[in-house]
C-alpha cells in the first residue's frame, strides 16, 4: 500500500516551478494570492499540516507553536534567517526546523555592491534628473560622487555573504577591512587580503564605507546605535542588506539629515515596512524594498532546499539544513 503523503501548507505565493514540484511531491495547499497569510490562517495551518512552509513575513512565535497540532512535526523555512520562529519552544514541542542557508550568498553581495555604487556615485540623483526632465548638458561639477577604488570598506559581519561582498570589492579596488565575533583563519583573511579590526569603534571610525552583513540577534540589535554611528566619518556612508534592527533608523536618519554621514544604501529596515519618513526625502539615501535576494534563481534554489529538507524529514531521516537553537 502507497504511504500516505505529507501535508504541506506554504504560506506565501512561491515561483512556479517550486510549486509544481511540492504538489508533485506531497499533499500541498498553496495560496491563491501573495499576500501573507492572517494569524487565524497560520493557526488553521499549524494545527493540519504535517510541515509547514513560511517566509520571514510569518511571526511563527511560542503562542503558534503551543496552538500546533499533534501532526506537526517540521518547520521548513523558505529563507535563510530565522529570527522570525521561535526555534527553542518547536524543539520542545518535537517540532524540526529547517531553512535554506547559503543559496542567496552571492545575490546579496551583488546587491550590497549595487548599493555601494548607487550612493557614492550618486546614481539615484542622477536618475531623477533624467526622469524629470532636467537634465541641462554635462557640466564639470554636476552629480560629482567618488570613486570606488581606493576607499576603505568595514564590513560588519565576514560570514558567506561578508566575505562575498569583499571578493567584490576588492575587484573595484577597495581596502577590505572587518569586524566579526571570530577572526577568520589566515588563509582565508590572506585569499581576501582583508584586515581584521577587534574593536568595532576604531573600524568604524576609520571607514570609508561600512557594510551591515550580519544576523539579527540580541547581541546585534542597535549594534549600529546613535553613539556609534556618531564615529564615522562625515564623508562615510552606510550600508544594509542584512536586517534593519542592526542600525538604529531614527537616529541614522537625524544623522544624514544633519550632514554628519555623507549618505545610505538601505534594502532593509528596521520597523519592516513603516520606514522613517524623513529617510525617503533624502536624495541621498538610496532605499530599496528587500531586494537582495530578488533574483528567479535564488527564488527557486531556496525552493529546491526546502523541498529537499522535506524529503529527507519524510524519508525518516534529519533535514540536511535542520536549525538548532545553539546555532543561533
Amino acid at each position: 500500500m502507497p504511504r500516505e503523503r505529507l501535508s504541506v501548507v506554504v504560506t506565501r505565493r512561491l515561483p512556479e516551478a517550486v510549486e509544481t514540484r511540492l504538489s508533485e511531491l506531497f499533499d500541498v495547499r498553496l495560496r491563491d494570492d501573495d499576500t501573507p497569510m492572517t494569524r487565524e490562517e497560520l493557526v488553521e495551518a499549524v494545527q493540519t499540516a504535517d510541515v509547514l512552509v513560511p517566509t520571514l513575513t510569518d511571526t511563527i512565535d511560542a503562542s503558534l507553536i503551543t496552538r500546533a497540532g499533534d501532526k506537526l512535526k517540521l518547520i521548513a523555512n523558505y529563507g535563510a534567517g530565522v529570527d522570525h520562529i521561535d526555534v527553542a519552544t518547536a524543539r520542545q514541542r518535537g517540532v524540526l526546523v529547517s531553512n535554506t542557508p547559503g543559496v542567496l550568498t552571492d545575490d546579496t553581495a551583488d546587491m550590497t555592491m549595487a548599493l555601494i555604487l548607487a550612493v557614492t556615485r550618486r546614481i539615484p540623483e542622477g536618475m531623477a534628473v533624467m526622469q524629470g526632465g532636467d537634465w541641462q548638458g554635462w557640466a564639470p561639477t554636476a552629480l560629482l560622487g567618488g570613486r570606488a577604488s581606493g576607499r576603505r570598506l568595514g564590513i560588519l559581519g565576514m560570514g558567506r555573504i561578508g566575505q562575498a561582498v569583499a571578493r567584490r570589492a576588492a575587484a573595484f579596488g577597495m581596502q577590505i577591512h572587518y569586524h566579526n565575533r571570530r577572526r577568520l583563519r589566515p588563509e582565508v583573511e590572506d585569499a581576501l587580503e582583508a584586515t581584521w579590526w577587534e574593536s568595532l569603534d576604531q573600524m568604524v571610525a576609520r571607514m570609508d564605507v561600512i557594510s551591515i552583513n550580519c544576523p539579527s540577534t540580541p547581541s546585534t540589535f542597535h549594534l549600529m546605535n546613535a553613539r556609534r554611528l556618531k564615529l564615522m566619518k562625515r564623508d562615510a556612508v552606510i550600508v544594509n542588506t542584512s536586517r534593519g534592527e542592526v542600525i538604529d533608523e531614527n537616529a541614522l536618519t537625524r544623522m544624514i539629515r544633519a550632514g554628519e554621514i555623507a549618505g545610505a544604501g538601505l534594502d532593509v529596515y528596521e520597523h519592516g515596512t513603516n520606514v522613517n519618513p524623513r529617510l525617503r526625502q533624502l536624495p541621498n539615501v538610496v532605499l530599496l524594498p528587500h531586494m537582495g535576494s530578488a533574483t528567479l534563481e535564488g527564488r527557486i534554489e531556496m525552493g529546491e532546499k526546502v523541498i529537499i529538507n522535506i524529503k529527507t524529514f519524510e524519508d525518516g531521516h534529519r533535514p540536511p539544513d535542520q536549525v538548532v537553537p545553539s546555532m543561533l
